[in-house]
């Protein structure tokens, strides 16, 4: 099964397409942050959340429950696909409705092997994979430059260090993250 998250009329072929509103149209209507989520345990190939993740979880208990539930849900190897705002771009910040930024390093909380790596470190991160007993990688990251950074990175003019140093202390630098991870159960 392939799941469409919080589709919104944002509806993809071959998905169950997801949300809260009627109004949307979806397959299903489901709150998302009621749990436990109508999926059986290991049931799910693929999930997408296309501009919808950082619409949930504004409580970390909400937003702790969502990432146990994903994981439950979750085949060995599912793929999840996160398209989310860049928390320094003005579509997250005038949105009311964005009640979570979502960054890959965030997600890097939930992976299993970076938990065990910082815990041998001594590094303070949280290890919240160990704590949920959840376990998720992620597979590979992109940015999406705003204009005219996109086009003077893509011309050579500004090289990835610029772009990462902008983006530290710069608003609408980065558009968005595409996020994909991948679910691992087997220990």
């Amino acid at each position: 099964m392939k799941l469409n998250l919080g589709c919104g009329h944002n509806r993809l072929e071959g998905h169950v397409n997801v949300d809260r509103f009627s109004q949307c149209a979806p397959d299903l209507v489901c709150d998302l942050e009621s749990f436990p989520w109508p999926w059986l345990d290991a049931s799910v190939e693929r999930v997408v959340f296309h501009h919808s993740l950082e619409h949930l979880g504004e409580t970390t208990s909400v937003f702790l429950g969502l990432m146990k539930e994903l994981h439950r849900v979750c085949r060995d190897g599912a793929e999840i696909v996160i398209d989310v705002p860049h928390p320094r771009h003005d579509d997250f910040l005038n949105d009311p409705t964005h009640v979570r930024v979502i960054t890959p390093q965030l997600l890097m909380l939930f992976d299993r092997r970076l938990n065990d790596e910082w815990q041998a470190m001594g590094a303070a991160n949280s290890p919240l994979a160990h704590y949920l007993d959840v376990d998720f990688a992620i597979a590979d990251y992109d940015v999406v430059l705003n204009e005219p950074y996109a086009t003077q990175y893509a011309d050579g003019l500004l090289s990835a260090e610029d772009i990462a140093a902008m983006t530290r202390e710069l608003n609408n630098v980065v558009r968005a993250y595409r996020i994909r991870m991948t679910a691992r159960k087997s220990r």
